[in-house]
């Protein structure tokens, strides 16, 4: 069955049709969802009945894993290339410590040295309605940018942290994350390694600007977030179980909404292909 692709919004996005992701796929076929991929950002996969191994063995074919050192508590047990996105308690009844996971517009892994180039995201058990997750065009949102905002922003860094929208109950494992993870500062326009094109590289993680005191920065970084989150660079998804949606770091960002029922479960896994080299530690 060939290869079929279905835009899924104006601003990006693609469904991939027609292939099994539990088979090993031929490298025509790989060329072809990597081409897609790097032109529409997004790439859903859907009905995609597959094992752990099988996640993990076809993200390893756009790079190497990450181990998620840097989200330990959040990484599945047996298998450390798989992040937990899951509501799930805890096996001493404590919250799960990944429920409030992505509640916040952001790019994944930016708070490190090895920002993401992708995630690859399972939707295992999904709510009854709700638990949607938005993706916006951080290429669109640079282009629509006035000639004068691009100047100014163009040498600017942002100081990118871990924290969370809802701030961990768990104060060892907030002190433990601020120990892991420094803030890092990243450029706040990342030129795609593989495109060429910029990109704005912002987000609510993103807490001020080097150089600047967080209450000059806020005005600015409050803009540019409100910019780049306008609905005609946006994609809302639905879930649906056993969906694939692989995501381009270096060029989108997303959120998780967290609309769905209290007492319903949300698990999802997730792997993420690390990207090239980018920032650096604050001294």
């Amino acid at each position: 069955m060939p290869i079929t692709v279905r835009p899924l919004s104006y601003a990006l996005g693609a469904e991939i049709q027609g292939v099994d992701l539990s088979q090993t796929l031929s490298n025509s076929e790989f060329d072809q969802i990597h081409r897609t991929f790097l032109e529409k950002g997004i790439l859903l996969f859907r009905k995609q009945k597959i094992t752990r191994e099988q996640h993990i063995a076809f993200s390893r074919r756009f790079g190497e894993l990450d181990r998620h050192d840097s989200l330990p508590r959040d990484r599945h047990p047996d298998y450390p290339e798989l992040l937990l996105v899951t509501n799930i308690p805890e096996e001493d009844g404590k919250e799960s410590a990944s429920k409030y996971t992505g509640q916040q517009w952001h790019s994944d892994m930016s708070f490190t040295l090895e920002p993401s180039l992708g995630s690859l995201l399972r939707g295992i058990t999904i709510p009854s309605v709700g638990g949607d997750t938005m993706f916006t065009n951080m290429y669109m949102a640079y282009d629509a940018l006035s000639d004068g905002m691009k100047k100014m922003i163009e040498p600017l860094h942002g100081i990118h942290t871990g924290r969370r929208k809802v701030l961990d109950p768990n104060t060892a494992r907030e002190r433990e994350q601020s120990a892991i993870n420094p803030p890092i500062a990243q450029p706040l326009v990342r030129v795609h390694p593989e495109t060429g094109r910029k990109a704005l590289y912002v987000g609510d993680k993103v807490s001020c600007i080097v150089d600047m005191t967080p209450e000059e920065s806020k005005p600015l970084l409050d803009y540019l977030v409100r910019h780049a989150t306008r609905p005609q660079f946006v994609y809302r998804h639905q879930w649906q179980q056993d969906d694939i949606v692989m995501w381009d770091n270096r060029c989108t960002m997303h959120i998780a909404l967290g609309d769905y029922p209290e007492g319903e479960i949300r698990h999802l896994e997730r792997t993420t292909v690390k990207g090239t080299p980018s920032g650096y530690y604050l001294q």
